[in-house]
């Protein structure tokens, strides 16, 4: 199966090509034949590299004079601003601006899409499904929010009819899918530019959940309050399938067993009456129930069960999800995109369960001040689950600063729960800060949805001197 490229995509235009939604839904488009351009801050990153070699145009730096006139559309994330200089080129020269969000919508057209919703476990779920779909030899589609094994590894155009993404809820874009099968991990506040309220969480959960193609599936976490309420509103609604995961009495997939192995997990299931053990090669109850979440996703595609089970013990990992980075002076140190407090708990009990008696040590960056502000008190009692801490500056990325949000709002409730945190506004001094603290046999996580994942060669390469 070779879908053709969209209407209007031939020659594409993307603003911040090298963002991991942006970048993936480039190199489909290239490996579907088309002429495919962009501009990122970044126009030496590996990212931009691995597109280049898909033979994507990549400009450093924003500038109207990027565009060519004759771009059939320019494509945009919720994350540009709207005096973006390409963006005002686009007007006068008349160029139909599209969101990222209908670009993969229209890559998905006429294919069997899994949709992968939640607030968090995301990008972990599609990986899982990608990766374990392709050693099937069913050769999906898919678009990640992150890299598999290598630069440009967030998506693939395949030959098969299955179209595995992420939907994400932080703007609604999610509502412009129409999937055969939903999957809803969880479903907590946050982003809270976009929503006031929990309610206003699960109405959006809820549109997303009518967008499943009538005979279509919802796979849904059966113990996670936030996916049960969603499930509870839509049970009963004509042409649906539910289906719930989880270690409760009543999920249709009942989890009754996770073995930590080291840095793995092995999990048993029950599923129509009959038991399957596989291993999933991360270690965490949270990503044993998203491998749970995959299972259940392909078999209501059609896929036996127990080759999904086997399948999805090729899965090692996403970068930047308990990523090990390396080793020196008998250090581990080792990635997290936890930037939530359910995620950062979540990341500290699994490298807690795997690191037994070693002490794990955190190097914490915010992001966003809207979510400091927010939830920065439960960061900070997040932290208290490491032994010591260093928490930097708030990450802005596309936020102003608000008046009176800082790191130090998550600091002073660390420490009123007990936490050893040190405030270091210098990034560039973390490495120093660290090599001063370790011990062999440590564990140094780099916490944060930011730039601080750049700080772990930096770390290695001090405890190596």
């Amino acid at each position: 199966m070779k879908p053709g490229l969209p209407t209007a995509m031939e020659r594409p235009h993307f603003i911040g090509i090298g963002g991991a939604g942006m970048s993936g839904i480039a190199k489909i488009l290239a490996q579907r034949g088309g002429k495919v351009a962009g501009s990122d801050a970044r126009g030496d990153s590996e990212t931009a590299e691995a597109l280049r070699a898909h033979g994507v145009t990549v400009h450093g730096g924003h500038a109207a004079g990027n565009l060519a006139a004759d771009s059939t559309c320019v494509v945009v994330s919720s994350a540009i601003r709207a005096d973006n200089p390409e963006l005002a080129r686009a007007a006068e020269l008349g160029i139909p601006v599209v969101h990222r969000s209908d670009a993969l919508a229209a890559l998905m057209d006429g294919l069997r899409p899994i949709a992968v919703a939640g607030t968090h476990g995301k990008t972990t779920t599609t990986s899982m499904l990608a990766v374990s779909l392709s050693a099937l030899g069913l050769d999906p589609s898919y678009a990640i929010g992150g890299d598999l094994d290598a630069p440009g590894s967030n998506a693939h155009h395949g030959e098969g009819d299955i179209f595995v993404a992420e939907a994400d809820e932080s703007d609604r874009t999610f509502h412009k899918y129409t999937p055969q099968v939903a999957i809803i991990l969880n479903a907590e506040l946050d982003h809270h530019a976009n929503y006031a309220s929990i309610e206003e969480i699960y109405e959006s959960f809820e549109t997303f959940v009518g967008k499943v193609v009538p005979g279509g599936t919802l796979v849904v976490a059966h113990g996670q309050e936030g996916a049960a309420e969603i499930a509870r509103r839509v049970a009963g609604k004509e042409g649906l399938t539910v289906v719930t995961y989880g270690e409760e009495e009543g999920a249709d997939i009942r989890i009754t067993k996770i073995t930590p192995r080291g840095l793995t997990s092995e999990v048993t299931v029950v599923l129509d009456g009959r038991m399957l053990t596989f291993t999933v090669s991360v270690p965490g109850r949270h990503y044993a129930h998203n491998a749970v979440a995959a299972l259940a996703a392909g078999v209501a595609l059609g896929i036996p069960a127990h080759n999904l089970a086997s399948a999805l013990g090729k899965y090692t990992g996403v970068k930047r999800r308990l990523q090990l980075k390396g080793e020196a002076a008998g250090v581990q140190v080792i990635d997290s995109y936890a930037h939530h407090p359910t995620e950062m708990n979540a990341d500290l009990e699994a490298i807690r369960g795997a690191a037994g008696d070693s002490r794990i040590l955190v190097v914490f960056q915010p992001h966003l001040f809207s979510r400091t502000q927010e939830l920065g008190k439960e960061m900070g009692q997040a932290l208290a689950l490491a032994d010591a801490s260093v928490v930097l500056d708030i990450y802005p990325a596309r936020e102003d600063p608000i008046p009176g949000v800082t790191s130090d709002i998550i600091i002073a409730a660390a420490r009123a729960a007990g936490a050893d945190v040190t405030a270091e506004h210098d990034k560039a001094a973390v490495a120093d800060v660290i090599a001063g603290m370790a011990k062999p046999g440590d564990l140094v996580l780099t916490m944060g949805a930011g730039d601080v994942t750049d700080l772990g060669p930096a770390i290695l390469a001090r405890l190596s001197s």
